[in-house]
């Protein structure tokens, strides 16, 4: 067995942490979402090295929303197809992300 199945999935985020998160304006969740695309490129990236990175580098950051909150917006972006991912999506730590290869010839 790996060690991922021994780790309990990411945290999800407590009472105070979700109020903030539904406080979030479309273009704080734009922005977020940009910040974690520009952390991304076409190699393998562990998805808490991604959070991390993007966390400090978000404009006009709101304190208080956890990283599991910023590891569920690379989910999203994985379903959406920006983002491919291998490993267990529910554990940053076991998991990586790239930006979508296109297919050769496509435009």
């Amino acid at each position: 067995m790996s060690d991922s199945q021994y780790e309990p999935a990411d945290a999800a985020p407590d009472e105070a942490a979700l109020k903030r998160i539904a406080a979030l304006r479309p273009e704080q969740l734009q922005a977020i979402d940009a910040v974690l695309m520009n952390a991304c490129d076409g190699q393998w990236r562990k998805v808490a090295s991604v959070v991390g990175r993007a966390m400090g580098c978000i404009p006009d950051r709101v304190p208080g929303i956890p990283d599991g909150f910023y590891a569920a917006r690379v989910s999203g972006l994985v379903a959406r197809g920006l983002l491919e991912s291998q490993g267990d999506l529910s554990r940053m730590r076991y998991s990586e992300v790239r930006l979508t290869m296109k297919p050769a010839g496509s435009v």
